[in-house]
């Protein structure tokens, strides 16, 4: 079954959660403001010979656009007829927002029994705080953690939140799309809420869990781990590269392919938790003898006897090792297909407001 999603959202969160299931095969029609259309395709530059923003094409792939105002009676009237087509509703609206727009979300479940609608928000249902990644990162223990120890907090290089929450919000989709094709969903269930700051805290996995069990604070590591040694970025005689022991086979493998006897006979650190509370001098072991070589000479050597490690690449140099496309993005991390490219403003309006869903048939 191919899903219809209608896909009110914007900026980043719900455009990934949408392209997520655009890429799986699902007809995505994302409903934009006249004139302006979804904030991000402002957010640049870069924008692209078309004039479209790098940002905007990087989550809005797979989709048609259709610009439609709300607070016009006839647009409205094809936005509700959309719904009633629709399988998912996706949107990021402030509570009580669409309820004033005579847009009901409570009321659109119930009188359709097969629709579900997905609100993506930043701090859950009852808040009125719009949703933004910076703000989530702070409020909810990502930066404390991020960063040199002795720094200040610093962010993620990625707007990760929203992208974590664009994917949570599509699992719990697809899992009432399964349930509801088991047996009739009831009205609760069918109405989904994902907030940026409950995904942000989940995501905290094994930190908060370190938190939970020692009711010690989390700290900044900087590159290093805090239950995992030798874990982290060391300097090379050319470039930093990384070395990621997570076994005490790794460890044994580690020191002897590095040339490194003191440590492999040091009884004190066989085991990880005792690598952990020597993790000062073990490091400045490893260190000093890292530098005496080039990068891709320790990797060649450690790769060689299953040690995981690897050179930090720039974004470009990552993106060689992909299909990436300045037009359509980085390709689906999930097992889908790119079968159409981000849409202009309004490309595909005329054809969904004469035809509608079947504006997706050949």
């Amino acid at each position: 079954m191919k899903l219809k999603v209608l896909d009110l959202s914007r900026v980043l969160a719900g455009p990934v959660c949408s392209m997520m299931l655009g890429d799986l095969g699902a007809d995505v029609i994302k409903v934009e403001r006249p004139g302006e259309g979804d904030e991000t395709r402002g957010w640049g530059p870069p924008f692209d010979a078309d004039g479209e923003s790098a940002y905007f094409l990087a989550v809005n792939r797979n989709k048609k656009s259709l610009a439609a105002d709300l607070t016009i009676e006839a647009d409205r009237a094809l936005v509700l007829e959309l719904v009633r087509g629709a399988d998912v509703v996706l949107e990021n609206f402030l509570p009580g927002s669409l309820a004033r727009l005579h847009v009901e979300p409570e009321k659109l479940v119930e009188q359709h029994p097969s629709l579900i609608w997905c609100t993506i928000s930043g701090f859950g249902p009852q808040s009125m705080r719009p949703g933004y990644d910076f703000v989530i990162q702070a409020e909810c223990g990502w930066m404390a953690i991020t960063g040199e120890p002795a720094g200040p907090p610093i962010k993620s290089g990625v707007a990760l939140a929203d992208v974590i929450a664009g994917k949570d919000a599509a699992i719990a989709i697809l899992a009432a799309v399964a349930a509801r094709a088991a047996g009739q969903l009831p009205v609760v269930e069918r109405l989904i809420n994902i907030s940026l700051a409950d995904c942000a805290r989940a995501a905290l996995v094994n930190v908060a869990q370190n938190v939970l069990v020692s009711a010690k604070e989390a700290k900044r590591w900087g590159n290093a781990h805090p239950n995992l040694v030798p874990y982290q970025l060391f300097a090379s005689a050319d470039r930093p590269f990384v070395i990621a022991v997570g076994n005490d086979r790794q460890w044994r493998a580690c020191v002897e392919i590095l040339g490194l006897p003191d440590l492999a006979g040091d009884r004190s650190l066989a085991t990880n938790a005792g690598r952990v509370e020597n993790r000062e001098r073990l490091i400045a072991a490893v260190t000093a003898r890292v530098r005496q070589m080039g990068a891709q000479h320790w990797i060649d050597r450690l790769q060689s006897v299953g040690v995981p490690c690897g050179v930090v690449r720039t974004v470009g140099e990552a993106l060689e090792f992909s299909d990436a496309d300045a037009r359509t993005g980085v390709p689906p991390s999930v097992p889908g297909s790119v079968r159409l490219p981000p849409p202009k403003l309004d490309e595909h309006g005329d054809s969904i407001r004469a035809a509608g869903w079947r504006a997706f048939l050949p």
